[in-house]
């Protein structure tokens, strides 16, 4: 695909869409993503698109130069799509949000369109619904986790390995660093260092943060 091709692309469409380049930067805003965020092309084009859309999950802010999207795309994933509250002209809305990914010419990290569709009524009552079933009835612990997961976070992206996923689990059920790493057989560094790769992989700055995206997004 050229460049040109992409920009007919994302014009051409009726929805609020938008794509940007491997850094994140907005390289083609449509009329219909104007409208929706009240912001003109001229001002989007050229800023990474998390300053502008701000975007959060339900547990918390999400957008990064290096989010979940992006690294989903390097590593050829198929991207499914995701709901986002995002900052738009008339304040917070959720919006589900689908990703192309398109492969340009001369170009080594793919380009992603976004396609975005406000959705707000729907998620929040949703989230009402979902919350009542956990809260009123008398669910095993075990099946609330499975509903409470039941959500298109951008998170369900994240490429975690198999010891990685491990861990997670281990510090889910309140293991230590020192526990893990005797169940594991590994020293305690390594434990440490792949905790250092979740934590920015889930945009997390805590463990706590991370167990949470994790079981949330229904990777544990």
């Amino acid at each position: 695909m050229q460049f040109r091709e992409l920009r007919q692309l994302v014009d051409s469409t009726s929805d609020a869409t938008f794509a940007v380049d491997g850094s994140g930067t907005i390289v083609a805003w449509n009329a219909a993503a104007e409208d929706l965020f009240g912001l003109p092309a001229q001002k989007a084009i050229g800023t990474p698109c998390g300053d502008i859309l701000h975007g959060s999950d339900e547990c918390g802010e999400v957008c990064s130069p290096d989010c979940s999207i992006q690294q989903a795309a390097r590593h050829h994933q198929k991207i499914r799509n995701f709901d986002l509250e995002v900052q738009t002209r008339s304040g917070k809305q959720w919006c589900n949000v689908s990703v192309l990914v398109a492969d340009l010419a001369n170009v080594v990290t793919p380009y992603l369109i976004h396609v975005v569709r406000a959705i707000d009524t729907r998620k929040r009552l949703e989230m009402l619904m979902r919350d009542f079933v956990v809260s009123e009835t008398k669910l095993p612990l075990e099946e609330a986790q499975r509903i409470k997961a039941i959500n298109r976070s951008p998170s369900r992206q994240v490429a975690l390995s198999e010891r990685e996923l491990e861990i997670l689990r281990l510090l889910a059920k309140g293991a230590t660093t020192k526990t893990i790493a005797e169940q594991l057989h590994i020293s305690r560094t390594t434990v440490n260092n792949h905790v250092q790769h979740i934590l920015p992989k889930l945009n997390a700055h805590t463990r706590l943060e991370a167990i949470r995206r994790a079981e949330h997004a229904g990777l544990i």
